[in-house]
């Protein structure tokens, strides 16, 4: 039951990743065309900018998220864990 439950958790954060990218990008490419960049250093401008690199960083977020990068770190550190926990077992049935 573990399994299923970890495969639809999965589905749907992949959906809500999904849904997330695009509604910032749909964001960015609504947003981006007004921000006024040609007036040089003004206030606007800044926030605009500020404001689309906070979007590509979600973007980015979601992206790490969906490639599943930090699942795969995960399962290595629960291999390094297991094999730490059979050293330490092999050690102190040594020692008895």
């Amino acid at each position: 039951m573990k399994k299923v439950a970890k495969k639809t958790s999965r589905k749907k954060s992949q959906a809500v990743s999904v849904i997330s990218i695009v509604a910032v990008l749909a964001m960015l490419f609504i947003a981006l065309p007004t921000i006024p960049l040609r007036e040089g250093f003004s206030l606007a401008s800044i926030f605009g900018v500020v404001w689309a690199l906070f979007a590509v960083l979600i973007i980015g977020a979601h992206l790490y998220r969906l490639l599943k990068v930090d699942e795969d770190t995960e399962k290595r550190m629960k291999e390094i864990k297991k094999e730490k926990i059979r050293k330490l077992e092999r050690r102190m049935m040594g020692d008895s």
